[in-house]
């Protein structure tokens, strides 16, 4: 982002700041009378709900399923935008601000992160990078096939979710203001082919898109409960037992990939983003994105063509495509090969039709393994 865009946000921040004064403001205990403050002494604390600003709808659900009754959870990012390229208004860092909880994925999902947080004078903020200890993969532009060193290292996420969740108390609230050393000097370009994907840089060379693997998707909840936890430490076990509960459906759904996937024709698939890196890895497929990891970039004339060549020859029959985003180019070359094209949704955000049949990251991923299964099959 320009400087100049920056610095305007932030005065406007501050100007927030300024007008509503410290959490709290006129009706603080400071400033009561003698008598308000005595009675306020002897009265239990009664704890409103922890509020919580989630940075895209993924975090926003495992958040919700988390904090149950117990958290005000909101979406940064609106439902139908396509998150990649959002960025926070005065008005977003004024509810990041006043947030007990910010939620984000990190790992390069959201460009934006590091400023923000930058610029947040809310030392009481409880930030949780839901990706804190997953093996994340390098981007590799119009291949991504994944890459060894991570291989299950995280055992279905729980060791290391549980490992978070101990050292949640012994943390104080800056050590989630995780630093990116390791997306430090990994951007990188594909070998052998032209690039023009300026977005993928956007993501420091990692791929971000792990809540895709239901298995990496149970660590982020438990990274997230760890979080909660640590913002309000009384509820504790109720948000341990909400984390319990979704996880076994999480579990589930694993189950549901691993013998859907099992026995296919085939082991590839072709999509327009290359949004499926973990769940290809996971599951013992290979993606093959016709672009990079921005789903709004063009993929250059010469990988256009080699994705045609590649599917040919291997005879693919369905070209996947996304929500948010235009299908043009997943549809010039389903017509180039004679191939149909279909959905496959990298849950970045709900669309209309997604919230009209109540449909969530579960349901959605369900309708994600119908696809692929009946690809696989071709």
């Amino acid at each position: 982002m320009k400087k100049l865009a920056w610095s305007a946000l932030l005065f406007s921040l501050m100007l927030v700041i300024s007008a509503c004064g410290a959490k709290g403001g006129a009706g603080s205990a400071d400033q009561a009378a003698p008598e308000a403050r005595d009675t306020a002494a002897s009265a239990p604390e009664v704890r409103e709900k922890v509020k919580v600003q989630a940075s895209f709808y993924p975090m926003y659900e495992f958040a919700k399923q988390v904090g149950g009754d117990l958290a005000e959870v909101e979406l940064l990012v609106p439902a139908g935008v396509e998150p990649h390229d959002w960025e926070p208004a005065p008005s977003d860092m004024k509810k990041i601000e006043e947030a007990d909880v910010l939620v984000y994925n990190g790992a390069g999902m959201e460009s934006w992160i590091d400023q923000v947080l930058a610029a947040v004078t809310n030392k009481e903020l409880v930030k949780i990078e839901a990706s804190r200890g997953i093996d994340v993969m390098e981007s590799s532009g119009g291949h991504s096939h994944g890459h060894d060193e991570g291989e299950h290292a995280h055992e279905h996420g729980e060791e290391a979710g549980h490992e978070h969740e101990g050292e949640a108390e012994a943390h104080s609230h800056e050590d989630h203001d995780h630093d990116h050393e390791h997306a430090e000097g990994e951007a990188h370009q594909e070998e052998g082919h032209d690039h023009d994907h300026g977005h993928d840089h956007d993501h420091g060379g990692l791929d971000p898109h792990v809540w895709l693997s239901p298995v990496l998707a149970i660590q982020e909840v438990r990274n997230i409960e760890a979080g909660l936890a640590e913002a309000a430490p009384e509820h504790k076990e109720q948000f341990k037992k909400n984390a319990d509960a979704y996880i076994a459906k999480l579990e589930q759904l694993d189950q549901e990939f691993k013998d859907g996937l099992a026995g296919g024709k085939r082991k590839d698939f072709i999509t327009q983003h290359a949004a499926f890196g973990y769940l290809a890895k996971e599951y013992g497929l290979t993606q093959v994105p016709i672009a990079g990891l921005s789903p709004d970039q063009e993929p250059s004339a010469s990988r256009m063509a080699e994705i045609v060549t590649f599917a040919k020859e291997h005879n693919v029959k369905t070209i996947f495509f996304e929500t948010l985003v235009s299908s043009k180019v997943a549809e010039t070359i389903a017509k180039e090969i004679g191939a149909k094209t279909a959905v496959l949704n990298p849950i970045e955000g709900l669309t209309d039709e997604d919230r009209a049949e109540n449909l969530d990251y579960i349901g959605i991923m369900r309708q994600n393994l119908a696809a692929l299964k009946a690809a696989l099959q071709e």
